[in-house]
C-alpha cells in the first residue's frame, strides 16, 4: 500500500489570484482527497446592509468582485426592483444586457490568460490579455470605469449610451472576432495545450448535477443550465440565445465552453445594439422595500442568487448573495480526487475561482 502524505496547497500560490487553502492527501503523485479551507479575506459586505441605506448598497455589492462587478450590481438592483414591483424602461434592459455580456467577454479572456499562465504558455497569456484591453477600453468609454462601473441603480441606469458610441462598440467587437478566432485555435487545437487539458478532471453530467455545479462547469459536463434561458423579460430568448454545451466533462470541455461563449456574447451584444429602442433609462423610485425577493443572474462563472429582505425602512433587514464559486467548490474537490499533483493548479482554475466572491 502506497504511503499517504498531506501536502498544503495555498493560500499563497502563483496560480491563485486570491487565497484559498487545500490540504491535498496524496498517494505518491496521485491526489486521493482534497480538503478546502476558505475565510482568509472575509470582508463582511453583507453585514453593511445594517449601516448603508438600500440605494447605497449597489456600490457595496458591486465590490463583491472586480471582474464581474456589473453583474453583481445588476443582480442586487433586480432583487430590489422585484421586491418593490418596479419595471425599468426597455432601453435600460437592453443596456444592462449589453454591459453584462461585455463583462462575460472580459471575464473569459482574463480566465483564458490565467489558464495559459498556469501551464507556462506565457506568450499566449500576454496575447490573451492584450485582447482583453479592447473590452476594458469599451467599458471605460461607456461607463467611466474599468473595474467598478457604478452605472446600475434601482430603477434603471445612471447614464445612457449614445448611438455613435454603440456603433463604435459594435465595430470594435467585430474587429476583435478574428483575433479571438486565432487565439481560440491555439487553445482548442494545439497539442501541448491539449495534453494538459484533455481527459483531465473529468466530471460527468450526473456528478455535476448531484454536486450543484453551475455555469461553464455544468455546461462542460453536458448540462443545459443557464439562467438566461429563464429571463422574465425574455430578451435573451428573443435574441436567439442557446447555451453552449460540451459533453466531455474534462478541463478541455470547460475551456471550449468559455471560448464559445466569447463569440456568443459578442453576437448577443451586436444583436442588442441593432434592436435597442429609444427612450429613458430610469424611472422614479418611491418608498422602501417591504418584502423578500430573490433575483438570479447568470454571471460569467455561473448562476448567482441575490436575496433581499425589507421591512419598509431605509435599511434592509437582510441581503444575501450566493456566488457561483461557492456552488462550484464541491465539483472542484471531486475533479481533484484521482488527479496528478501537477494537474492541481489547472483543475482549480477550470472552475474559474473567485474567492472574493465567495467570502462576502
Amino acid at each position: 500500500m502506497a504511503k499517504r502524505t498531506v501536502i498544503p496547497f495555498g493560500p499563497q500560490h502563483p496560480v491563485l489570484p486570491e487565497p484559498v487553502h487545500l490540504d491535498l492527501v496524496l498517494e505518491d503523485e496521485t491526489v486521493v482527497e482534497a480538503i478546502p479551507s476558505i475565510g482568509y479575506i472575509h470582508r463582511g459586505l453583507e453585514k453593511l446592509v445594517e449601516k448603508r441605506e438600500w440605494p447605497e448598497m449597489v456600490s457595496v455589492i458591486e465590490r463583491i468582485c472586480g471582474i464581474c462587478s456589473f453583474g453583481h450590481g445588476m443582480g442586487y438592483c433586480l432583487s430590489i426592483e422585484g421586491n418593490m414591483g418596479i419595471q425599468i424602461p426597455e432601453r435600460a434592459e437592453y443596456l444592462r444586457l449589453i454591459w453584462h455580456e461585455l463583462g462575460r467577454v472580459h471575464s473569459h479572456l482574463l480566465w483564458l490568460g490565467l489558464l495559459a499562465d498556469s501551464f507556462g504558455f506565457e506568450s499566449l497569456y500576454m496575447h490573451t490579455w492584450k485582447l482583453r484591453e479592447t473590452v476594458l477600453d469599451l467599458f471605460e468609454r461607456t461607463t467611466g470605469g474599468r473595474v467598478i462601473f457604478s452605472v446600475c441603480k434601482v430603477g434603471g441606469l445612471r447614464r445612457d449610451v449614445d448611438a455613435d458610441t454603440l456603433a463604435l462598440m459594435e465595430r470594435k467587437l467585430t474587429e476583435l472576432v478574428p483575433e479571438i478566432e486565432e487565439l481560440a485555435k491555439v487553445f482548442i487545437e494545439d497539442s501541448s495545450v491539449g495534453s494538459r487539458l484533455k481527459g483531465v478532471g473529468v466530471l460527468t453530467a450526473e456528478e455535476a448535477a448531484a454536486l450543484g455545479a453551475v455555469g461553464p462547469v455544468a455546461r462542460g459536463s453536458g448540462l443545459r443550465m443557464d439562467v438566461r434561458l429563464e429571463e422574465k423579460d425574455r430578451l435573451y430568448v428573443d435574441l436567439g440565445f442557446e447555451p453552449c454545451v460540451e459533453t466531455a466533462g474534462d478541463s478541455h470541455a470547460r475551456c471550449v465552453v468559455r471560448i464559445r461563449e466569447l463569440f456568443q456574447s459578442i453576437e448577443l451584444i451586436k444583436a442588442a445594439i441593432q434592436r435597442i429602442p429609444d427612450g429613458e433609462v430610469s424611472v422614479p423610485v418611491k418608498g422602501n422595500p417591504e418584502r423578500e425577493y430573490i433575483a438570479r443572474v447568470e454571471q460569467p462563472r455561473g448562476e448567482a442568487y441575490y436575496y433581499s429582505k425589507g421591512a419598509g425602512e431605509k435599511f434592509l433587514k437582510r441581503i444575501r448573495v450566493r456566488t457561483p464559486t461557492n456552488a462550484n467548490i464541491p465539483a472542484m474537490v471531486k475533479t481533484l480526487a484521482g488527479a496528478q499533483l501537477a494537474d492541481v493548479p489547472i483543475l482549480i482554475l477550470t472552475i474559474d475561482p473567485c474567492i472574493s466572491c465567495t467570502e462576502r
